[in-house]
């Protein structure tokens, strides 16, 4: 009996393999590839300028709205004047009638207590302070709702981009700049409101455009959108009634400060510094392009000498209509529609020791002032300009 062989006593042997197991054999296998490097690191999406959140424009819009209900409620129609305007609903706030004030207010004496800008009273009592007050007062209800209409759609979008600081600077010394040009020319009324200051923006937004080119696409249609604009709102200066000196000299100041308050950063330099060093190497992108600076110091020694030669003219009582024979058609272009010089008026007077009483002959209205020492023919003539106004 010898030893069997282990297939003899195996009939059917059956060898299984399974697919799929290990690397298939492959005699002409590519080179291994590199391993794939490791994606840049992604940065958080960021906007080149900081958003700012806009409170200063809505409390400007809330104080000249308030001091407007003041303004009505200090002038009392009913108690001071006679047929007044919803006199039965609105009490003591009720407006002056249409023919003394068609834009819905109080009376040309109620301003001018509140700080209405008046020439006379800046120059021979130094009431400088006038040039700031006048920006926050308002003839009457549409326009106050017109001025208030446009800072909202034009400070908040340029309170957002700059900032409190910046558009409110802008806001104030344009202000001041279009009462300084106004009391330079109109030396017989009275002047309120903050389109000087509105002004003041537009014109800031012009100059931050030419200072920021560099940063801005669409160039050339934001510049002739912004300057259409501009142009309609300076030409509706030219009707009576309205001031345009302040027009004119808010936004040249609001202009020239533009390029001092409104300046920004070029792009390249804010993104060299939103990436890592390796993406943009050694070079170093200059914050600020050199005509930025020339706009800059021009501007700032162009509104300082402006600023200080006006007021020295203002309070010496020098009046620019004897220097400049046309610039009144700046203000107010007469045609056939209109006139641009107010009509003569009249008064009765009756003095009794230091009590004057004046009627105006053309509406009626009768009015007692107590002067104080001696008063010239111009104030009498001032007093019954504005009484029968």
């Amino acid at each position: 009996m010898g030893r069997a062989s282990p297939l003899d006593d195996e009939e059917d042997l059956q060898i299984t393999v399974h697919p799929g197991r290990g690397p298939p054999a492959d005699h002409h296998r590519s080179p291994t590839r590199p391993p794939r490097p490791p994606p840049p690191p992604t940065t958080p999406i960021y906007q080149p300028f900081k958003k700012h959140f806009p409170w200063l424009v809505p409390l400007f819009v809330v104080a000249n709205i308030v001091l407007f209900a003041i303004a009505m409620y200090i002038n009392d129609c009913p108690r001071n004047s006679h047929n007044c305007l919803a006199a039965d609903i609105l009490g003591r706030f009720a407006f002056q009638n249409l023919k003394e004030n068609p834009l819905l207010g109080p009376s040309g004496s109620t301003l001018q207590l509140m700080g209405a800008l008046e020439v006379k009273k800046v120059v021979e009592n130094h009431e400088v302070w006038r040039l700031i007050s006048c920006t926050w007062l308002h003839a009457g209800l549409f326009h106050v709702l017109a001025n208030m209409l446009s800072l909202v759609f034009v400070g908040i979008r340029l309170e957002q981009e700059f900032g409190f600081v910046r558009i409110g600077l802008l806001y104030v010394i344009s202000g001041i700049g279009g009462s300084l040009s106004s009391s330079l020319f109109i030396r017989t009324t009275i002047s309120v409101g903050a389109s000087g200051a509105l002004f003041g923006l537009l014109g800031g937004m012009l100059s931050e455009l030419l200072t920021n080119w560099t940063i801005y696409a669409n160039k050339f249609a934001a510049l002739l959108t912004l300057i259409l604009i501009i142009a309609i709102n300076l030409a509706v200066g030219i009707l009576p009634h309205v001031d345009n000196y302040a027009h004119i000299g808010g936004f040249i100041t609001g202009f020239l400060l533009g390029f001092v308050v409104l300046i920004r950063p070029q792009y390249a330099w804010v993104r060299q510094r939103h990436t890592p060093p390796r993406y943009h190497g050694n070079s170093s992108k200059p914050k600020y392009k050199m005509y930025q600076f020339v706009l800059l110091v021009l501007s700032l020694i162009i509104l300082t000498a402006s600023f200080t030669i006006g007021m020295v003219l203002l309070l010496r009582g020098v009046d620019g209509n004897q220097y400049c024979s046309w610039c009144h058609y700046m203000s107010c272009v007469p045609t056939s529609l209109w006139k641009c010089k107010p009509d003569e008026v009249y008064c009765e007077s009756t003095m009794v020791g230091n009590q004057l009483s004046l009627k105006c002959l053309s509406n009626g209205k009768s009015k007692v002032y107590m002067l104080e020492g001696n008063s010239s023919h111009s104030n009498l003539e001032q007093l019954c300009s504005q009484l029968c106004s």
